[in-house]
């Protein structure tokens, strides 16, 4: 039995209150920290915020992509056909030749006068000829003697040729149309035969050649369309159409020849490096995904779509992929809401909470299909 002592001007009422009042508050206290306890413990798991975008139906095309540089349809490397000190340089480098221009004129007296005594002899031998013609008839020449005759005018008519086409080489011209892309020879150099002295490129049109994998070789036709983006070129396209297609697979590297050609007289120039598509096949109705949906786990594809606030794992059958999207053919339906952002911290069921109002409408809802059928029920 304990006893109560009162301090000393405390009346005896006001103490027993004040006793009464704090084993109240205590017992209160008590009883809040066992329902907070409580609530943690039945308290579920945190949800995990996603992002969501829903299936959808666009046109996809199916398409090969590579990269290629560009090549000019044509060029030719000027070497010069003779030798000789060049008096005059007629063309300069990034001016436009057409075939058959003078580029450079050589010395030419040497070639002048073989090709003068080349003549003589000839007209000599042509006389010589006529003469016997005259005498056979009255059977003063032997048809040895002519037979020896007529061989050596055939001889020197063909020396007289060779003197003349080596004077023509005198004076170096273009052999094709085109952009004079370097010079190596300059007024007064002495030339050796066959040194190269231009190099000439017909940029009037470019191709790609594309080593293209075998698996791909019923899918790609000559006529088809291909897109080009070129890395010097930021931000523009530019369309060419598959030229010529190779047949014949190298054993070597397993590929076959894709030749793209595309007009040069733009922007495009030789050399550049570009990226190439072609375009072999399009779905105008496919039902798609972002690229960002697909779990990248190296098993068989698959995504998360969202359903009454939980994250549910669902295979799905590819079809073709064009850009940031991909065609699903099995697995999903149009409104689905699958997950695109966050999808890495998820697992079959997990609780998950959408980001963003209207996303988040969307992944509390049914499809909006599904809630008219619902609405024409009721």
């Amino acid at each position: 039995m304990h006893t109560i002592r009162f301090l000393p001007g405390v009346r005896p009422a006001l103490a027993i209150a004040l006793l009464s009042t704090a084993a109240l508050l205590s017992a209160c206290k008590g009883g809040g920290d066992a329902q907070a306890k409580e609530g943690e413990g039945n308290k579920g798991p945190d949800a995990i915020p996603v992002e969501v975008e829903r299936v959808a139906r666009r046109a996809i095309a199916a398409s090969y992509a590579n990269t290629a540089t560009l090549e000019p349809r044509a060029e030719s490397q000027v070497v010069a056909k003779t030798s000789g000190v060049a008096l005059e340089v007629m063309a300069e480098e990034g001016q436009t030749v057409r075939a058959g221009q003078p580029l450079v004129r050589l010395d030419a007296d040497r070639a002048r006068l073989q090709a003068a005594q080349s003549s003589a002899q000839l007209r000599k031998l042509e006389a010589n000829h006529a003469r016997a013609r005259q005498l056979e008839a009255q059977q003063m020449v032997s048809a040895n003697d002519l037979d020896q005759l007529r061989f050596d005018l055939e001889n020197a008519r063909a020396v007289n040729r060779l003197a003349n086409l080596e004077l023509s080489y005198t004076t170096v011209v273009a052999p094709i149309s085109g952009v004079i892309a370097s010079r190596d020879i300059k007024p007064g150099n002495f030339v050796q035969i066959n040194s190269p002295i231009f190099r000439i490129v017909d940029a009037s049109r470019l191709e790609a050649t594309l080593n293209v994998p075998e698996r791909e070789i019923a899918k790609l036709k000559p006529g088809q369309g291909v897109e080009l983006v070129a890395d010097a070129l930021p931000g523009k396209r530019f369309a060419g159409t598959v030229d010529r297609v190779s047949p014949v697979v190298d054993t070597g590297t397993g590929t076959f020849r894709v030749i793209a050609a595309f007009a040069g007289d733009g922007e495009l120039q030789p050399g550049m490096f570009t990226r190439l598509s072609i375009n072999y096949d399009q779905r105008a109705d496919a039902l798609v995904v972002p690229r960002a949906a697909l779990l990248e786990d190296g098993g068989e594809p698959a995504l998360f779509v969202v359903r009454d606030g939980t994250a549910a794992r669902v295979a799905v059958k590819l079809g073709y992929a064009d850009g940031g999207w991909i065609e699903v053919r099995e697995g999903l339906k149009q409104g689905d809401a699958v997950v695109v952002a966050g999808k890495a911290a998820l697992r079959e069921g997990s609780a998950v909470q959408v980001i963003g109002e209207k996303d988040a409408a969307v992944a509390a809802k049914p499809a909006p299909a599904q809630d008219d059928a619902a609405q024409a029920g009721n």
